[in-house]
Order: structure tokens, then C-alpha cells, then sequence
């Protein structure tokens, strides 16, 4: 995978702050290029009016600074990303982009990211806010930022099993012209690819198998797990380590045929979906000082919001509201549920802790605290085994307030725990979605009844009840 340097967007000769920032936004949203807009992601703003929430950041910015610059001011900067083709899919570019701008800007900047398909080779376009999402500082490129995007990329590469640019040169070759001398596959992709072939061409038994991939150029190693290397390879790929379909037990069942072998396939991971925001009381906002742009921005975010809004409620067949209260409320309890059950399993977790080190703490002195009772509480035998006998007291202390009449094993405890923590971590999965889930149906509860209630103000002209 490759990037290019930072391209930092600026006004230009003929063109206002608007038209600067909107035209880029536009070329990279083209929906021909992104899936009709499925590929494109917003991190702190709707990417459909990232355009309008930039340029009132910026002004945000020298409102709250007082800080202004001409026609060199950056609005925001440009990024792009490059994949080797076949390397990734749609959604995993997106993904990783998506990573790639959030490590770099330390998710400080609101940024848009677009996955481009339109190419052999899959690209990302990410444009962030040259703003912070406070308003009060800006995003100052820096000498040697391209290095520093571009090692941070090659880290995300590497954490996903992808290719990098190797013995890369200051004016070196472009990527396409790289792209077709050098793009290869993983020496674990190959090794797939070659078992494949020699599937392909039907071997009675698993040493035929062998044979072609010797054929093929492959060094076979014998072993408790068998091992090949190809010709250019200096160390040799376990079978176990090519993922599912690709041990040495499974491919002798495929030979026997008790099973059929599929060939191992990219993991498409979707693209989260974008979740309703809701509605701004504009009103409000004015008497509290914003202006006449922020009026304007408002308008056409609250809009796109009634309208994510509508489209949910006819999808999840949500056309009443007595329907959509009672789902929210069945939600919200899922989620307090689930929510009470974690807190008691992470309490209970803790106690058994607490009581694991007490116990074990009891044992060891508990020899020397009788001597000290047999001695009759002698200051002199307290004096020379103090330590031992205040963590003997104190482990009777923490059994009272725990409740404990009969002392566990630590084996026991060890095995409660293990099922705890296990239960927790599954729990936090449906968690996660009952939360998700709850918040998205309190937005649009929200929104539901503001609309309800604006509908129904029967003294407010229509023309006005627009304007909100």
C-alpha cells in the first residue's frame, strides 16, 4: 500500500473559502466512484455537509481566537491512499483509512473518508478539518508530515497483513508504474494459491499433493507439523499457519473425501451505519448568538435528520408512536438488564479477589497467630511477629464483611472467576449492541416528538413553523 504527501487546500486564484473546500468534497463523494455513497464515512461530521460544518468551524475558530490569516489560510487537508489490487476490499480500505485519520489527527479533527472503485486499484480520498473540533487550535502541516503519514501507514499495513512500498526513493517511479512491478502477493498467499493449483489437478493421496508442490518449486519439511518454502523464501510456512482449509488434517480429508475444499477467501467486514443525530432547537441556538450561517447550516442539517429519521421509522415499521415508545422502552430495559448484570459480575469479581488474597494470606499466618493466642497476646511475641499477625487479623476482618462463614478453596475461587470473567466478556458484546441500539432509539423518539409537537402548534403560521 502507498500515500501521497498532505496536500493542503487552499483558497486559489478565483475561488472563495466555500468553493475551495466544497469542490474537492464533491469530486471525492462522486457517487459513480463510491458505491452511489456507501463507501463514504464521516467521523464528526455528515460527510453530506462536511463542506458547510468546515467553513463554520473556521469561523468558530477566529471568533473564539481572534486569529485570522489571507489567502494562504488552509482550510483543510487532503490525503490519498492506494491499495495493491486484491490486496483488500472496498470495506477494509474504508476501514483502514478510517484508522489512518484518527491516528494522525489523534481524533481531534473531523474528517471524511471516500472509497474509490472506480480504479483497478482501490484508493481512499480522506479530507479532515484543518480545524480542531473545539475551535481552538488548527492543524499546522509540519516538516517531514509526509514521513510521518506514511510511516504511521506502513504500521496499519503491517497490522493487517498487507504490502508496503519497500526501499522507497525520493523521486522514484509513480505508483501505477510500481504498482505493476512490484505488486505481489504474501509468500502465505502463494503457498495458498499453489495448494489450490494442486487440488486443482486432482491427486489420488496427500504425498501426490506433496509431489506437486514440489513441482511447483516448494521445499517440503517433515515434522510434527509439515512445513514448505518456496524459491525466493528464506524461511519455511507451517500448514497450520495458512488459516482454515489449509492444515494437514483437513487437506487429507479433502483427498479422501470427506470433505470439500474451499478456497480461503477475504473477510468483507461492512461499514458501520451512519446513525440519526438529533434535531437543533435553531431557535435556541440564535438567542444564544448564532448567526445567520449557522441558521443556514442548521436548517439543512435538521432536514437530512427528519428525513434519516422517517426512513428508520418505515423500515423498522415503527409508523406509530405508541409502537415506537414501546420499543424504546423494551430497549432500554435490555440494556439496564445487561448493564446490572456486568456491574455484578465485575463486583463480584473484585470479592473474589479480595478473598483469594485473604485466604491465602490466613493460611500462612494463621500457624503464627495461635502461637501468639497460646502465648496470651504477649506484647513481646507481638512486637517480633507484628506483620504476620496484623495480616491474620486483617483477613478476619475482610471474611466478616464479605459474609463468609466457610472458607472457600483457592481452586474453587480460581474456577468461579474464570466463568465470571468469561461471561462478562460475552455479555459485553450484546451490551455494546443493546446500547447502540437504545441511544438510536432515543434520537429518534426525540426527534419524533419535537415534530409531533411542532405539527401540532396550531397558533404558528406555516410559514414560520418551515423556518424552525
Amino acid at each position: 500500500m502507498a500515500t501521497t504527501r498532505l496536500m493542503p487546500l487552499h483558497t486559489g486564484k478565483g475561488r472563495d473559502v466555500g468553493t475551495a473546500i466544497s469542490a474537492i468534497i464533491d469530486y471525492v463523494e462522486n457517487p459513480q466512484k463510491t458505491d452511489f455513497g456507501r463507501l463514504i464515512t464521516g467521523y464528526e461530521c455528515d460527510s453530506r455537509t462536511a463542506d458547510a460544518e468546515f467553513l463554520f468551524s473556521k469561523r468558530q475558530y477566529a471568533t473564539l481566537t481572534g486569529r485570522t490569516r489571507g489567502a494562504d489560510d488552509v482550510i483543510a487537508y487532503h490525503l490519498r491512499q492506494s491499495f495493491v489490487p486484491g490486496e483488500v476490499t472496498p470495506e477494509e480500505a474504508n476501514r483502514i483509512g478510517c484508522e489512518l485519520a484518527k491516528r494522525f489527527t489523534n481524533g481531534k479533527h473531523a474528517f471524511i473518508v471516500c472509497t474509490h472503485i472506480d480504479k483497478k486499484h482501490i484508493h481512499n480520498h480522506i479530507i479532515w478539518n484543518s480545524t480542531s473540533l473545539d475551535c481552538t487550535r488548527k492543524f499546522r502541516n509540519f516538516w517531514g508530515s509526509t514521513r510521518a503519514v506514511r510511516q504511521l501507514n506502513d504500521t496499519l499495513c503491517i497490522e493487517n497483513g498487507l504490502s508496503i512500498v519497500e526501499n522507497l526513493q525520493r523521486h522514484g517511479k509513480s505508483y501505477n508504474k510500481w504498482l505493476g512491478d512490484q505488486a505481489k502477493l504474501s509468500n502465505r498467499e502463494l503457498l495458498r494459491v499453489a495448494i489450490d493449483t494442486a487440488l486443482a489437478q486432482k491427486p489420488t493421496n496427500f504425498d501426490a499433493l506433496l509431489k506437486h508442490l514440489q513441482e511447483a518449486g516448494y521445499d517440503v519439511k517433515p515434522g510434527k507439523v509439515l512445513a514448505l518454502r518456496g524459491k525466493n523464501q528464506k524461511r519455511f510456512i507451517r500448514l497450520d499457519s495458512l488459516g482454515s482449509g489449509y492444515g494437514e488434517a483437513e487437506l487429507r480429508a479433502v483427498l479422501a473425501g470427506e470433505k470439500t475444499h474451499k478456497p480461503r477467501q477475504k473477510i468483507i467486514r461492512p461499514v458501520a451505519e451512519k446513525h440519526v443525530n438529533l434535531l437543533v432547537d435553531i431557535q435556541a441556538k440564535l438567542q444564544a448568538g448564532k448567526g445567520a450561517g449557522y441558521e443556514r447550516w442548521a436548517k439543512v442539517f435538521n432536514l437530512k435528520q427528519m428525513a434519516q429519521t422517517v426512513n428508520y421509522l418505515t423500515e423498522h415499521g415503527l409508523l406509530e408512536y405508541s409502537a415506537l415508545a414501546a420499543k424504546t422502552a423494551a430497549a432500554t430495559a435490555r440494556y439496564n438488564e445487561l448493564s446490572a448484570q456486568i456491574k455484578a459480575a465485575e463486583k463480584r469479581l473484585a470479592e473474589i479477589a479480595v478473598l483469594k488474597t485473604q485466604i491465602i494470606n490466613y493460611a500462612k499466618t494463621r500457624d503464627t497467630y495461635v502461637a501468639y493466642r497460646k502465648a496470651g497476646y504477649s506484647k513481646k511475641f507481638l512486637g517480633e511477629h507484628k506483620s504476620d499477625i496484623l495480616l491474620h487479623k486483617a483477613a478476619k476482618k475482610a471474611f466478616d464483611e464479605l459474609g463468609v462463614k466457610k472458607l472457600p478453596t483457592v481452586k474453587s475461587l480460581q474456577a468461579e472467576y474464570a466463568e465470571l470473567l468469561a461471561e462478562k466478556k460475552n455479555a459485553y458484546a450484546d451490551y455494546r449492541k443493546a446500547r447502540d441500539e437504545m441511544k438510536e432509539l432515543l434520537v429518534i423518539k426525540a426527534n419524533v416528538q419535537r415534530l409531533l409537537m411542532l405539527s401540532d402548534e396550531p397558533s404558528v403560521p406555516r410559514n414560520q413553523n418551515r423556518q424552525r
